[in-house]
């Protein structure tokens, strides 16, 4: 990304899973290819692979994780998430495992109907609570029943499977966006995930996602979104671009150099620049 232009954000991809933790002073460097796990930490760069332990160079600080459990709609801030092969995690919440369809079980995003953003949930045991202003809340159980069927679904063309959430989460989506009949899927775990490489050769053949457009993790840096806002009319929050990790305490658009990162014990690679 060019630091001239207004870039903000930068996509990562991974190659483990881990637990992210609460912030810690100890300093952490980029490592080798792949991620362990995301924490509230030190964020550091590492010059050479022959040395990823030794010369470490701090640049900034996790300063919020976020998981977006129905693509397109609000985000879910959290203290601590689990990095898992397609995305975080954090108790019963996954980045981006529901989904928006129409009736040719193509997703629908905010991109055709942006009024899925103000759509908000919530997560209490097993039940899942949607909410927006002017509409009841509903509540939902965090796992569809496997008497649903499970539907065939298209994001961004590829074929991908999710369970039908039922009929009240249809009504209730479809009665906000007031536009036209959709219904709410669920990933499952034994459903087979999207290649990110299909979507995007620069992607490992191993890199896989649920309904997310192409990466598990997407990276903000606060610096480069003040850069931004210093020439916009209207302010934009970091939640205007939906990032997982927001980091802070480091140069603007210096994410356009950070290809390999160690946040705590995870390790990230940088794959390529959000068009966002």
């Amino acid at each position: 990304m060019d630091a001239s232009g207004s870039w903000a954000l930068a996509l990562l991809s991974f190659s483990a899973s881990g637990v992210a933790r609460q912030p810690r002073s100890t300093w952490v460097g980029i490592a080798a290819l792949g991620l362990v796990a995301v924490a509230l930490g030190t964020v550091a760069w590492r010059h050479s692979h022959l040395r990823r332990r030794r010369r470490l160079q701090q640049v900034g600080t996790v300063a919020q994780l976020w998981i977006y459990p129905i693509k397109s709609c609000k985000g879910v801030s959290v203290s601590e998430a689990e990095c898992t092969d397609m995305g975080l995690r954090c108790g019963h919440l996954r980045d981006r495992f529901w989904l928006v369809i129409n009736e040719e079980g193509n997703m629908v995003t905010a991109r055709q109907e942006p009024r899925l953003v103000l759509i908000s949930l919530t997560c209490d045991n097993d039940t899942l609570t949607l909410s927006a202003a002017y509409t009841k809340d509903l509540l939902l159980p965090i796992t569809p029943p496997t008497t649903n069927p499970v539907l065939q679904c298209r994001v961004h063309g590829m074929e991908v499977q999710g369970r039908d959430c039922g009929e009240a989460a249809a009504k209730w989506i479809t009665s906000f966006l007031k536009t036209q009949p959709c219904r709410l899927v669920h990933f499952e775990p034994h459903m087979h995930p999207r290649s990110s490489q299909q979507m995007r050769p620069v992607f490992r053949p191993t890199d896989q996602v649920a309904y997310s457009d192409a990466s598990p993790f997407l990276v903000l840096s606060e610096a480069s979104l003040e850069d931004l806002n210093s020439r916009m009319e209207k302010r934009v929050r970091a939640s205007n671009f939906r990032p997982n990790i927001v980091i802070s305490g480091c140069g603007v658009y210096a994410e356009d150099s950070w290809n390999e990162l160690l946040i705590g014990d995870v390790e990230l690679k940088r794959v390529m620049a959000c068009t966002r």
